[in-house]
């Protein structure tokens, strides 16, 4: 299945209009960022530096799928703020079997996809440009290939400013995920994750500052 691009409700910031909206671009140099295990070990991502794109930092995201392990194999990876598709991409490297990448804003949707085309990974990757909460409840165009693995790294504002919205958000993809998916959540010291709707238990739980990291497996 190739790549698609469909619009739906923005998110992100708001417009003068008080609709949410997704990055503004920022005049940056392109910046390193590469995929750090797999098969596609050491592919570079193209990454432009945008402020309000926060791929998750190599360390962190080595670290996080070091606690996944074996368990990206085979699963269906939904990455619900893409940005640039780094967390989806890496878990294709590590054997998963098919990504579904949520991301509203078309110029970083753009560089997600230039980064699926060049990594010749258009067949097994999805890409919607859509607001992830409106997609959660919808899961518009989409169609499972096994359990899930999903991803969950938002600005770390929307814990703060969209608090509801993420608990929420959360809520409905612990019911709905099929029995051995995996749900990786990345906030910062300012979320409470005991406010969640199911528990983290403490093995599962990693802190790399500012990044506070919860898994949680649905049984």
């Amino acid at each position: 299945m190739g790549t698609r691009i469909k619009s739906k409700p923005p998110q992100g910031g708001r417009n003068k209009g008080g609709r949410n909206v997704g990055s503004e671009p920022r005049d940056k140099e392109s910046l390193g960022l590469r995929i750090i295990g797999g098969r596609l070990r050491g592919s570079s991502l193209v990454y432009a530096g945008d402020n309000r794109v926060r791929p998750m930092k190599d360390r962190v995201r080595e670290a996080v799928f070091n606690l996944i392990g074996p368990a990206a194999q085979g699963k269906h990876v939904i990455d619900l703020f893409a940005g640039t598709g780094a967390l989806a991409l890496e878990a294709i490297s590590r054997g998963a079997v098919f990504a579904t990448l949520i991301e509203l804003h078309l110029p970083t949707a753009k560089n997600a996809r230039t980064n699926i085309e060049n990594l010749a990974l258009t067949e097994v990757c999805q890409l919607i440009s859509s607001d992830a909460f409106y997609w959660t409840k919808t899961r518009e165009n989409f169609q499972a290939y096994g359990p899930w693995l999903v991803f969950v790294s938002p600005p770390y504002e929307f814990f703060v400013s969209k608090k509801r919205e993420m608990l929420e958000m959360l809520e409905i993809l612990h019911e709905t995920a099929p029995s051995g998916s995996l749900i990786v959540l990345e906030a910062d010291k300012r979320f409470d994750f005991a406010s969640l709707p199911f528990e983290i238990p403490e093995k599962k739980r990693r802190s790399y500052p500012p990044a506070e990291i919860g898994i949680v497996v649905k049984e």
